[in-house]
């Protein structure tokens, strides 16, 4: 390849793996975007990317980055396309058209004339493209975190407490939909706008959430997810400025980032927010996300990622957990239970019940929750009673319930956490 660009130290040093990973991850979505808008096949951009991805990772580290990365992943990509296409004689004359009439030379950095209306770049119309109305809103989810947020099926079937093999086909059936149905890349006209950006921003969420508290493996964290979710949540505001829920969406990822720092130990062991040393917080982050969240509770309507950023506030802001204001908790919970029909909301408000009102009446609102076949066998709702007990005193039930806990997790470092508090009452 031609405008290779060697690293600093005159001899073709190699950056650190990481790096790279970290860079292919970012431009990923970009390249993806670049391909389906030119060539309009979601599945050949898709595995064309892929391969293009994995030249880089092999080549990138040998040869020196390119003058321009994503100009060389387009390039590389398109070329896979151009393959295809001319090797399958199947292949109807307008694909084959469309791959003779685009030349892989042609693919560079895009042009000054060649931005996408409104400041958007193909990440986040590829953002809209895969939260389309032909398709259900489970298939939205699963193929935006698919193709734009990076996850793995394991960890997307993770996220959505379903078996593997049902998530790989939900995946397939959503981009032979969007094949079939023929749906224009571009960003959807004013009237669909908003149904779609919900869909968009409970995808966010679910990446950053992934990255946050991982479902599974030896990390609790993936900050690589949650970067990328707070960089496209970021992105999308650029584009929707005046929209309260992107602003409270992307407040509650950066008051929720700003804790990492203090939630796990040398060893990797998680901490619990009651015993995070708030010292390592990143207050330049709580700083940003309690500016974002009071502008939008004070001009726009109320939703529920401002709530729960209200929420995130109010904790990030206590000096020490004992000063923590669990009244004002309480009644924002009753708010956001009151609009979000969201057993996770359920369980967190339970907690703040207990709080204010004792263990005893949020362990009544537990009972109500168990019968919700969407937690009644999570590990968090597990968890939850076990604290309950142990602050009512019951320790046989608090040991019990911490280790239910430890077996229904798939997360290593919450296991080992859930087992140690087993271990300490006992």
């Amino acid at each position: 390849m031609s405008g290779v660009r060697r690293e600093p130290g005159g001899d073709g040093a190699r950056p650190e793996a990481r790096a790279f990973e970290e860079l292919l991850r970012e431009l990923a979505p970009q390249v993806l975007g670049a391909i389906v808008r030119r060539y309009e096949q979601f599945d050949l951009a898709e595995d064309a990317v892929q391969e293009a991805l994995l030249d880089a990772a092999v080549q990138w580290p040998e040869q020196g980055l390119p003058d321009n990365p994503r100009a060389w992943l387009i390039t590389v990509a398109s070329r896979r396309i151009i393959d295809q296409v001319r090797s399958e004689h199947a292949r109807r004359r307008r694909e084959e058209s469309v791959a003779v009439s685009a030349p892989a030379d042609e693919f560079t950095a895009p042009a000054p004339g060649d931005e996408r209306p409104g400041g958007q770049d193909d990440t986040l119309t590829l953002l809209f493209l895969c939260c389309h109305p032909s398709l259900s809103q489970a298939s939205q989810l699963a193929l935006t975190l698919r193709a734009v947020g990076g996850l793995t099926t394991a960890q997307i079937a993770g996220a959505f407490l379903v078996p593997e093999a049902t998530m790989a086909q939900r995946i397939s059936r959503a981009k032979q939909r969007i094949k079939s149905t023929g749906v224009p890349f571009r960003l959807p006209p004013e009237g669909e706008r908003e149904e779609r950006l919900r869909v968009v921003l409970h995808v966010l969420y679910l990446i950053f959430n992934e990255g946050y508290t991982a479902t599974s493996g030896p990390e609790l964290h993936r900050a690589e997810l949650t970067g990328e979710a707070i960089r496209l949540t970021r992105a999308v505001r650029r584009l929707l400025p005046g929209d309260g829920e992107v602003a409270g969406l992307l407040a509650l990822m950066l008051l929720t980032e700003a804790r990492r720092p203090a939630r796990t130990g040398a060893d990797g062991e998680l901490i619990p927010l009651a015993e995070q040393d708030r010292n390592l917080w990143d207050h330049r982050l709580i700083e940003e996300g309690v500016k974002l969240v009071s502008t939008a509770l004070s001009t726009t309507a109320v939703g529920p990622y401002q709530l729960q950023a209200a929420i995130a506030a109010v904790h990030d802001e206590a000096s020490t957990a004992e000063e923590t204001d669990w009244p004002q908790v309480l009644a924002l919970y009753g708010v956001l239970s009151r609009i979000e029909d969201n057993p996770v909301v359920e369980l967190n408000h339970a907690v703040a019940v207990a709080m204010v009102r004792g263990p005893r009446a949020g362990l009544d609102l537990l009972e109500r929750l168990a019968a919700d076949e969407r937690m009644s066998g999570h590990h968090r709702l597990a968890a939850v009673r076990a604290h309950l007990l142990e602050m009512e005193g019951d320790v046989p039930g608090a040991v019990a319930g911490y280790r239910e806990a430890a077996r229904r997790t798939t997360s290593l470092p919450e296991q080992r956490y859930l087992e140690s508090r087993a271990a300490r009452l006992s």
